[in-house]
């Protein structure tokens, strides 16, 4: 039987590697999600259960997955570690840097944007839709600011994994943390000003309209001109602030 040969059953449990490999790229499995059964896995893949579990190891010796006994196999925390490093600290902690993530966001989400208008399912937008009306929700409840921050990226999230480039998903994916500040300090400056309060969701709806409604260039011009605008109204909050303080001490007779 060829299975009986090395070499032969060592090419099955690479392709079985490989197949998992691809699902996690895709998105299909997520860092920390189970993963099926061997059982299951033997039936979806067609091959043993021997065979199976020789790619489960080649995936553990990479530290693609984890096992916990009792528990079984995991997708590994594939990016925990780059949020940790010092870089990150620091880019995150300086409030000299919120521009620059701006910037980059901008960068990122208007070709995300555009791409998942080019490229979605409709699982995707099923999805997209889901996490536009959580988002929506969250703006009629007591949640908290982090909370709204939190909705407010895993919408853009989403339409980052529509767009079907795994790269472009790691890349946000592993600069999370970091991104999260940026849409906090959005949440935490705009939401309460009803006038940029409505822009704001203005942008969102119109950003949500074209990606589900397969318009990749109003997408991308949707999502830069959110991003944009966001930066615009920052800038003039903190003119703003910068013109009371200047104010206050001419009054009190210190200028």
């Amino acid at each position: 039987m060829q299975e009986d040969n090395p070499e032969y059953a060592s090419q099955i449990a690479d392709m079985v590697a490989e197949r998992i490999e691809g699902l996690i790229v895709d998105g299909v499995l997520k860092p920390g999600q189970p993963l099926p059964s061997e059982r299951r896995l033997t039936a979806k893949l067609g091959v043993s259960r021997s065979a199976v579990r020789e790619g489960l190891q080649v995936l553990r010796t990479r530290g693609i997955i984890e096992t916990a006994h009792g528990r079984g196999s995991f997708v590994a925390a594939l990016t925990s570690q780059p949020a940790l490093t010092p870089m990150m600290h620091l880019l995150g902690s300086q409030p000299r840097t919120l521009y620059d993530i701006f910037e980059v966001r901008e960068i990122l989400e208007a070709e995300s944007a555009r791409l998942a208008a080019l490229r979605g399912t409709q699982a995707d937008f099923a999805l997209i839709t889901r996490r536009y009306e959580d988002m929506l929700a969250a703006n009629e409840s007591d949640v908290g600011e982090s909370m709204r921050a939190r909705l407010d990226y895993a919408f853009h999230l989403a339409i980052c994994e529509a767009s079907h480039n795994p790269v472009l998903v790691h890349t946000l994916s592993s600069l999370t943390d970091l991104l999260l500040s940026s849409v906090f300090a959005s949440v935490n400056n705009l939401y309460h000003r009803e006038a940029e309060k409505r822009v704001i969701d203005k942008q969102h709806a119109r950003l949500y309209k074209a990606v589900i409604g397969k318009q990749p260039e109003q997408a991308r011009k949707a999502a830069d001109a959110h991003i944009a605008t966001t930066i615009a109204s920052l800038r003039e909050i903190e003119a703003e602030e910068q013109r009371l303080v200047r104010a206050t001490l001419r009054l009190k007779g210190w200028a």
